[in-house]
């Protein structure tokens, strides 16, 4: 399989007039505005980091890409398109919104070699949309995938958990949606709330209470796990530790952890090896010391923080213990039990 690297280029708040309550993309990114004049050194920056035989992707991410000035989208894009043709760049991606996708965007993508689009699909209820103000229906998002797909241009759902009115279900069926429009891949944001937010004003008058972090695991592991099972991939759970997540001035509240991304995949690996225990008749497993094969790399996800899955399983099932042994012939979330 070959490397892949982004080159990330931040387009801040530009191209979306609507504010969402949990948005402060200024925050986040850091900026609040974009000088043209810097692309090329950004993407020649990143490339001296980045080994000649990796596929490289420029990716235009922090706002709504296809909804700012055209000109400036399409002089961006024209900039991009020639390190593709240098052979120094694969494809271009960018990040949206669903109701700024159209036939005339689309075409202006497949142009300038736009590969991916990301689309911000942060529930399929209609009621959450509403209650965040996200500006839009989830008509617009059935449609905009349709659209993106039908291009054959691959389609990336970004969704986020704990918004609020969101529940487990709401979450599940958003992620039903995204796997039945032909997401090649997702990004799951437990939501976090920041300062100088709508969402912070609602947090500190009660009306919203953010996940606590055992809960924002649970539900993440969930809809990661309908991912996996799905052939959707995972390419990131939980914002950047770099997006001002560690500074009060801009963090309030929210499950903020610094390895909030393994400790969904420990509890993804708890989910896969409890689903494999019970294929055992629950007698055969009584003090039994079951052994476990695992994929090479991943001993530290599946046994757990402080060998949580471990003691969780054994408590479980009434083991007497749990060997664990990696095997360089599973890939990974494959886990083997025997016993």
């Amino acid at each position: 399989m070959n490397k892949h690297a982004n080159i990330p280029v931040f387009i801040p708040h530009l191209g979306c007039p609507n504010q969402c309550v949990f948005c402060n993309q200024r925050t986040i990114s850091g900026v609040s505005e974009f000088d043209i004049s810097s692309l090329n050194g950004i993407i020649d920056s990143a490339l001296m980091t980045i080994s000649p035989d990796t596929e490289t992707e420029i990716a235009f991410f922090g706002g709504s890409f296809t909804g700012i000035e055209r000109s400036l989208m399409i002089s961006l894009l024209e900039i991009a398109n020639t390190y593709i043709s240098a052979g120094k760049a694969s494809a271009i991606r960018c990040s949206t919104r669903p109701d700024y996708i159209d036939s005339e965007i689309i075409e202006i993508l497949k142009k300038y070699n736009v590969s991916t689009v990301e689309l911000g699909l942060q529930s399929a209820d209609d009621s959450v949309l509403k209650a965040v103000k996200r500006g839009h229906t989830f008509a617009d998002e059935v449609h905009a995938c349709k659209m993106i797909t039908d291009a054959g241009i691959n389609l990336v759902g970004q969704m986020m958990i704990g918004l609020p009115g969101s529940t487990p279900k709401s979450e599940s069926e958003t992620a039903d949606f995204i796997i039945a429009s032909g997401a090649k891949a997702a990004r799951i944001y437990p939501t976090v709330v920041f300062r100088d937010t709508e969402l912070c004003e609602m947090a500190q008058s009660g009306i919203y209470k953010p996940l606590e972090i055992e809960d924002a695991i649970t539900r993440t592991a969930n809809v990661y796990t309908k991912f996996l099972d799905a052939g959707v991939s995972v390419i990131r759970v939980g914002l950047c530790s770099s997006e001002n997540l560690s500074s009060s001035d801009t963090y309030f509240s929210g499950p903020n952890h610094p390895a909030l991304g393994e400790l969904v995949e420990n509890e993804v690996y708890y989910k896969l090896m409890c689903k494999e225990f019970l294929r055992f008749k629950t007698n055969a497993l009584i003090g039994k010391t079951p052994i476990v094969k695992v994929p090479g790399g991943e001993l530290s996800k599946v046994i757990g923080q402080k060998k949580k899955n471990k003691i969780r399983l054994v408590d479980k099932f009434l083991l007497s213990d749990i060997k664990f042994h990696t095997d360089s012939k599973l890939l990974r979330y494959q886990v083997d039990v025997n016993i």
